[in-house]
């Protein structure tokens, strides 16, 4: 894996990190639907400048617009759930238990990508949804 990429994961990691307890807060204060919808609004201002700092022309192709969009979709769901559990929950354990999208991705990835399982992918899973269980409880 290249270096750039794990820069990226880890600026991923510290930002959505960030961005719960701040989610959290604002959900004190306001509705989980309106501090969702000011959140991803700000998110669509950061990637738009992102974009437009690249300066890569954008392609738009059919079937890669329809997957974006869909994925909109499932992210807008995650979204509303995610932020009303906030608004109910605690964050380490609604955060803790969402970041188990990944085991949903592998799964997925599995069964409809043709992607492989090795022991120590699944061992990992194994042991991240424990520790799910023994946050959750």
């Amino acid at each position: 894996m290249s270096q750039q990429a794990v820069t990226f994961a880890v600026v991923a990691m510290l930002s959505w990190g960030v961005w719960t307890v701040l989610a959290n807060e604002a959900t004190n204060t306001i509705a989980p639907e309106l501090a969702m919808i000011l959140s991803y609004a700000a998110s669509v201002v950061v990637a738009v400048g992102y974009v437009t700092l690249q300066g890569d022309a954008i392609v738009l192709e059919r079937t890669g617009v329809s997957y974006a969009l869909l994925a909109g979709v499932f992210a807008g769901i995650g979204a509303v759930a995610f932020y009303s559990g906030l608004s109910y929950g605690q964050v380490g354990v609604v955060t803790t238990v969402s970041a188990l999208y990944f085991v949903v991705a592998a799964l997925l990835g599995i069964l409809v990508l043709g992607d492989t399982l090795a022991l120590k992918d699944a061992a990992g899973i194994g042991f991240a949804i424990l520790a799910v269980l023994l946050l959750a409880n």
